[in-house]
């Protein structure tokens, strides 16, 4: 089955919110649904380096009979509000929208898709289900997860210091610790053209996936490695080990090709999108073996969420 025949076109929409409306791409499920996945994209740049990459597993998915949801989180993408207004809160809001919206939709329960820190988003989305009550993603997807919000928010200030580096600024100035205490005194910074409000990276600060306890739902790890035939990473590999000893239902695979995310041009990783195919074919079927087009492909999967 072609990924881009007119069955398998995505539907635009804006959905409403409490501070304004989502932007989102709907693709329904080609023939019988066997489920539905939100999509919780990455940050920053990430996420524009990564719409096609997730246009096209958006696409793959909806051929198998997944039906799938992408949305714009707030101050992001096509949706209301500006990124300086984020925060993580807004976002865990934005997770239950879709969540909400995808399960009313189907009149079934669905799982949960995450990229990067989307996957930390998404999996603190589901602690917090946990801790209330609530219902839980019914199994997650969970690309190159981000393990440290506060390592991850470190990487992202040396960008700000290499920026003000390059213009002749003083470094120690501008180094992370110094850009620290900048957002610690409730000042926001500019950071590779995004404003970064100090709400958010305190929140960022305070996630770690080594102090957080896996979701009871089936959880599906796939980390991209450089070549063929390489392990998970020793920090990758010793979080699934503990969360599997935590009884967790966890599968983690490593995937040769690009670091797609952060490349300089767009680029795709066949190996990763057959990989998360597979984990939703259907037991003894071909579903999983949807064609997947990974050349220039049309405008529309191109620039999707």
């Amino acid at each position: 089955m072609s990924l881009f025949s007119p069955a398998a076109h995505a539907q635009p929409f804006f959905l409403k919110a409490a501070a304004g409306e989502r932007y989102c791409l709907f693709h329904p499920a080609v023939g019988s649904c066997r489920g539905g996945l939100v999509y919780v994209p990455p940050f920053g740049e990430e996420m524009n380096k990564s719409r096609r990459m997730a246009a096209l597993q958006a696409r793959a998915l909806a051929a198998q009979g997944i039906a799938v949801l992408q949305i714009d989180l707030y101050g992001t993408g096509e949706s209301s509000g500006d990124f300086a207004d984020a925060r993580w809160a807004l976002w865990l809001a934005d997770v239950a929208l879709g969540c909400q919206w995808l399960s009313a939709r189907l009149g079934r329960p669905v799982g949960l898709w995450g990229l990067r820190l989307g996957a930390l988003l998404a999996l603190d989305y589901a602690r917090l289900q946990q801790v209330q009550g609530a219902p839980l993603p019914q199994r997650m997807l969970l690309w190159q997860p981000v393990h440290s919000g506060s390592a991850y928010l470190t990487q992202f200030l040396r960008l700000r210091m290499a920026n003000d580096m390059l213009g002749g600024g003083d470094g120690q100035k501008s180094g992370t610790a110094a850009l620290r205490e900048q957002l610690r005194a409730g000042e926001a910074l500019e950071v590779a053209g995004y404003e970064l409000a100090p709400e958010l990276a305190d929140a960022l600060d305070a996630l770690d996936l080594a102090k957080m306890a896996p979701p009871p739902c089936p959880l599906h790890w796939l980390d991209v490695v450089a070549a063929e035939g390489r392990p998970l990473t020793p920090a990758s590999a010793r979080l699934v080990a503990a969360w599997q000893a935590q009884g967790a239902a966890l599968h983690a695979q490593a995937v040769a090709g690009p670091a797609f995310w952060g490349t300089q041009e767009i680029a795709t990783c066949p190996a990763l999108l057959e990989a998360s195919s597979a984990l939703f074919s259907e037991p003894g079927g071909t579903a999983g073996h949807a064609a997947i087009d990974i050349g220039n492909g049309s405008s529309e999967a191109s620039h999707a969420v």
